[in-house]
């Protein structure tokens, strides 16, 4: 059995370092948009990026705020922009959904991966259908945390 080599790629935000605050622009405490993304480092072979944003601090789990799928390979994600297919959001939303924590400070985790293929599913597809289809096409990863607390 042939085993994938997972290459690292670069993923970074002119609007806040690793580990930093999320600026308040980005969350529903401001105008709710995405932030810019910078990519580098794709691995041969990339045909398609996916990208996942998700809270694992979340009351109910592991909640999506941002996927999408189908990218182009793109150096720059633009704010609030629609860089690919975008799936469903734990909000009920096919769109990004801010940073927004009923309580205390969360992560916020930004997650690229660089597949083998195009997933071709349809818009509005769920986390769980975009995972099931990546398996075993995932040749690249990056990641970026950011935090953020809701003002009440």
């Amino acid at each position: 059995m042939e085993t994938k080599v997972i290459e690292n790629l670069k993923l970074s935000s002119p609007a806040f370092s690793a580990g930093d605050t999320i600026p308040e622009r980005y969350t529903c405490d401001g105008e709710d948009v995405n932030p810019p993304l910078e990519i580098g480092d794709f691995p041969e072979g990339t045909q398609s990026l996916v990208l996942h944003v998700n809270d694992p601090d979340a009351p109910s789990g592991n909640w999506t705020h941002w996927l999408v799928y189908d990218m182009p390979l793109l150096h720059t994600i633009e704010e609030n922009s629609t860089p690919g297919t975008v799936g469903m959001n734990d909000f009920g939303e096919a769109k990004y959904g801010g940073p927004c924590p009923p309580i205390g400070t969360h992560r916020y985790f930004f997650r690229l991966y660089a597949l083998d293929t195009r997933l071709s599913l349809p818009p509005a597809s769920t986390r769980d259908d975009v995972l099931a289809q990546m398996e075993n096409h995932i040749i690249g990863t990056g990641e970026l945390m950011g935090l953020f607390s809701h003002h009440t």
